[in-house]
């Protein structure tokens, strides 16, 4: 089954509901079939139909089939045609990064210069040069069970996520995922829950059952990202590396807490 379907009453004020929560906004399908009208995504990446006519004729009786849609549904359906599934790509240890995808993981971090200036994980967040990027990748992946995944859209990286398979913390059973950022001219396109969701399998399937992070305490919008995908605040503590106070997350992936 590869997505299933919702009876609503009211599919504006519902797909209003799904873009406030940060999916992408439902669009209508253009197909005479009488029934499953409007196609969205839920916050981990799952198709599913809306409908607010059952099994009845979706369209009013005055406006026949070969009608043109009402105002404001082409861009709807343009935003859906345009969204392409992610895909993960893991960088190679030791092995050099290489330039043309240094070049794209560049104007991502500098894309993201306001969660820099946060982090202080650079000298000047307003001017992230190939080389310290390059610096900061080797020395994340010189950690053991350290992964860097860079996401793919349509061929172009949108994202990347850096994970540790395990903590330095001997009594920390979880992997944790270092970090996560899109590509913030890419924002409100669903693309950060997708490589959420994509990472939190790759743990599944290698038989972890949770999975932890930290937010900085002066980043309350990613602690809101965090959380409106199923984390939990579990304590606070300073970061090993630069003694940044952070709150610790934890989530569940077996459904359990």
């Amino acid at each position: 089954m590869n997505h299933f379907g919702f009876h609503v009453t009211d599919t504006e004020a519902t797909s209003a509901a799904l873009v406030e929560a940060g999916t992408d906004e439902p669009a209508e399908r253009f197909t005479d079939r009488p029934f499953a009208e409007y196609r969205a995504m839920d916050p981990e990446g799952n198709w599913f139909d809306l409908s607010a006519h059952g099994f009845g004729d979706p369209r009013r009786p005055d406006r026949p089939r070969s009608s043109p849609p009402v105002p404001g549904h082409h861009r709807a359906r343009d935003r859906l045609a345009s969204l392409h599934r992610v895909i993960l790509e893991a960088l190679v240890p030791g092995h050099d990064t290489p330039v043309a995808v240094l070049t794209e993981l560049t104007s991502l971090y500098a894309s993201q210069h306001e969660f820099f200036s946060l982090s202080g994980d650079f000298p000047d967040a307003h001017d992230i040069r190939p080389e310290q990027v390059a610096a900061a990748l080797t020395e994340e992946m010189a950690h053991p069970g350290a992964e860097v995944l860079l996401a793919r859209s349509a061929g172009r990286v949108v994202g990347v996520a850096i994970t540790l398979a395990h903590h330095p913390d001997p009594t920390d059973p979880d992997p944790w995922i270092g970090l996560l950022i899109v590509d913030a001219r890419e924002r409100r396109k669903g693309y950060g829950r997708e490589l959420a969701a994509l990472v939190e399998e790759r743990f599944r399937r290698t038989g972890r059952d949770a999975a932890r992070l930290a937010v900085l305490h002066n980043n309350p919008r990613g602690l809101a990202f965090w959380t409106a995908l199923g984390y939990e605040t579990i304590g606070h503590r300073e970061d090993r590396q630069l003694g940044r106070p952070c709150a610790v997350l934890r989530k569940a992936l077996d459904g359990r807490t």
